[in-house]
């Protein structure tokens, strides 16, 4: 018998739990908090963890765990436990659906910045009927940080509407249509030619507040940028500095530090900036369920899951 626990305050565990018996019928799915009497209760009879912010010290408490499976894209909401358990493999979250939903929100949010709809936005407020200047997709830089999963199929969409894009990574990466940045030596350049900029990395303290005064001064004057990462990569304050001083034009935000985002924050009421209530993907329960089980037919193989962490890196 395999149990799974499932843990989120946010997820329908109803869903998620017909979702992966769908993939894998034998698979007993134990829901937070778990129950008494025994077995359910039984902690050591737990093999898998699919969870989103469990609880600081549940996962060690948990001492037959062949892996920790992310519900979401991001895995720092797990990174943060300090007694998270070292010896067990932790697997991003990387379906079909979730990779599909990012693509769609970016490729959304590029092409609403590029063909100016806040002024147009702000111009039927107005009642003004002007025809604003126009910039053709070959002629626009578009720059993504980020070439994983999400940032790259994002990069290769936007390249195929005839957008001039550019990434950034760690290493080089080879993405159709893309000119590929790569590592601190290649940051600056990328940067120079980023006229709206898209932030797809994961949170690392390597990364950890890059939109910041130091980019946005790098970016072309009138940059827009897109976060759609963690809210911890961007320094509001910075931003909003950079929004008054028109060294940055506008800005989509969809992830905060704060979330969700209070009621006095200046982006609500701000005219150049979208914000959407961290919606850019949603991890859809059938086709991830199956990446889920298809990892746990694999260790059930002896094979090793695929997008395990590499905890040195963070991501």
């Amino acid at each position: 018998m395999t149990r799974l626990l499932f843990k989120s305050d946010l997820d329908r565990a109803d869903l998620w739990t017909a979702a992966l018996k769908k993939h894998k019928p034998d698979l007993e799915v134990e829901v937070w908090p778990l129950r008494a009497p025994e077995p359910a209760g039984d902690r050591s009879a737990i093999d898998y963890a699919l969870v989103w912010k469990p609880p600081a010290g549940v996962l060690k408490t948990l001492p037959n765990l062949k892996a920790i499976f992310s519900l979401g894209a991001g895995i720092d909401h797990l990174f943060g436990d300090p007694e998270l358990p070292g010896d067990v493999p932790v697997v991003r979250m990387v379906e079909r659906g979730l990779t599909a939903g990012m693509t769609e929100y970016v490729v959304m949010q590029v092409l609403y910045h590029h063909r100016r709809m806040l002024d147009y936005r702000a111009q039927q407020r107005a009642g003004v009927w002007d025809e604003l200047s126009f910039v053709a997709p070959w002629d626009r830089k578009v720059g993504i940080l980020g070439l994983g999963q999400l940032g790259g199929d994002a990069a290769e969409k936007l390249a195929l509407l005839g957008l001039d894009v550019a990434g950034w990574s760690r290493t080089p990466k080879e993405i159709p249509g893309v000119a590929s940045y790569a590592g601190a030596a290649g940051l600056e350049a990328f940067l120079a030619r980023s006229q709206i900029l898209v932030c797809l990395l994961p949170l690392t303290e390597e990364t950890r507040g890059i939109l910041g005064a130091e980019t946005f001064a790098k970016l072309p004057r009138g940059a827009c940028v897109i976060n759609v990462g963690r809210g911890e990569h961007l320094v509001e304050a910075d931003l909003l500095e950079a929004l008054e001083s028109g060294q940055i034009d506008s800005a989509t935000l969809d992830v905060f530090a704060r979330e969700p985002l209070p009621a006095d924050s200046p982006f609500w009421s701000h005219e150049r900036i979208v914000v959407t209530p961290h919606v850019a993907s949603i991890t859809v329960p059938d086709t991830a369920a199956e990446a889920v089980v298809e990892n746990i037919r694999r260790i059930e193989r002896g094979e090793a899951p695929r997008n395990v962490v590499d905890r040195d890196r963070g991501y």
